[in-house]
């Protein structure tokens, strides 16, 4: 007997979100200067790689790793002087605490955000099928629009609110104020998403016993360990209790706590890193600013963001990779990223190459 199988309908299958939805892309950076995803250009001193590797060298692989990750989170705690009262989240890079976080909520939710900003927000909150309140940005300034956002949180009453501070793609710090003004009227959770606080002397961590529905999330990734994938979030402890209901075990492995422990315990080689690219960022903006057609805009974080002649952006963008280096075009998201192109703070030799092939495209 001859079976006919039936046409195979994907769209039968997936959510009407997710057949929408476009994958998040990764530039192939292979043979080029990689200046587009906010990483720290610098490894470890030597000897300090061969107390790692001491460090690693009896870990139990064959055994499943610590389902909290104590000795880390309370590493985590000691080095940036969280207190006892709160508790800390680890994640599998932020991108799974953000995941977490709108898991728990009700498909009928809200989540609001300012835009531009770190797209994962939207992406996730449109794979869950949530109710994504984008507001833009003040077009003069990258400041939070707060009135807009007021009446946003009044309306709609938002079950998550994502502030990343300082803010990816614009590199600039949100007014304080501001967001004390919207944490103090919103009846759900503000995050504050600190991927950058390493590069700037700014930080909410501290008001966090002053506000019951504040969270701060934070990286490891930008302060030179990304390829840990190791994120944390830290808040009350009947939040942060009802996420871990949700997260799955083991999510944290043993040789990513174990290299994060011993590298917060070696703190001083990222002051020291930190202080080289904020110096760097110094620099390279000064010197976008004295070319003919380009605007840099102020950064409190490891990268620069900043503007173009009129449809000039992919143009330059291209030319610059051809030379060998890779940046991020962000002009085809279009509105205030209009004409703006990205750039990661890099080696002074990987900076100065960048500067070169900028000057020779314009």
């Amino acid at each position: 007997m001859n079976l006919i199988s039936r046409p195979f309908e994907i769209t039968s299958i997936f959510r009407k979100e997710i057949l929408a939805m476009s994958a998040y892309k990764v530039a192939d950076a292979q043979g080029l200067i990689k200046l587009d995803a906010m990483e720290n250009p610098y490894n470890w001193p030597e000897d300090l790689k061969l107390a790692w590797l001491a460090t690693l060298k009896d870990c139990p692989i064959n055994r499943y790793p610590d389902p909290t990750a104590q000795e880390l989170s309370q590493t985590i705690k000691r080095t940036y002087q969280i207190d006892d009262q709160f508790d800390v989240m680890l994640g599998n890079g932020s991108d799974e605490i953000i995941q977490l976080l709108l898991m728990a909520l009700p498909n009928t939710a809200s989540v609001m955000a300012p835009a531009p900003g770190f797209v994962m927000y939207k992406q996730l909150s449109d794979c869950l099928g949530l109710n994504y309140l984008s507001i833009p940005l003040r077009a003069d300034d990258f400041d939070l629009d707060l009135p807009t956002m007021l009446e946003t949180i009044r309306l709609y009453q938002p079950s998550v609110i994502f502030l990343a501070y300082p803010n990816n793609p614009t590199g600039n710090l949100f007014s304080h104020s501001a967001i004390l003004e919207i944490i103090n009227l919103a009846k759900g959770l503000v995050v504050i998403d600190e991927a950058y606080a390493p590069f700037a002397d700014a930080s909410f961590i501290d008001s966090l016993p002053a506000h019951d529905n504040l969270l701060v999330m934070r990286t490891v990734s930008k302060l030179g360990l990304a390829g840990l994938r190791l994120g944390y979030i830290i808040g009350r402890p009947a939040i942060i209790e009802q996420l871990n209901k949700i997260r799955l075990p083991y999510n944290i492995n043993s040789l990513t706590q174990l290299s994060a422990n011993f590298a917060l315990c070696n703190y001083a080689i990222f002051d020291f890193q930190t202080n080289k690219i904020c110096r760097e960022r110094s620099r390279i903006f000064n010197q976008l600013n004295t070319l003919t057609g380009i605007i840099a805009y102020p950064s409190s974080a490891n990268f620069i963001l900043f503007k173009t002649s009129t449809d000039q952006a992919n143009r330059i963008f291209l030319a610059i990779k051809e030379q060998g280096v890779l940046i991020k075009d962000m002009s085809s998201q279009g509105g205030l990223l209009a004409d703006c192109l990205r750039v990661t703070i890099g080696k002074p030799v990987e900076n100065d190459a960048f500067i070169t092939a900028l000057k020779n495209c314009l």
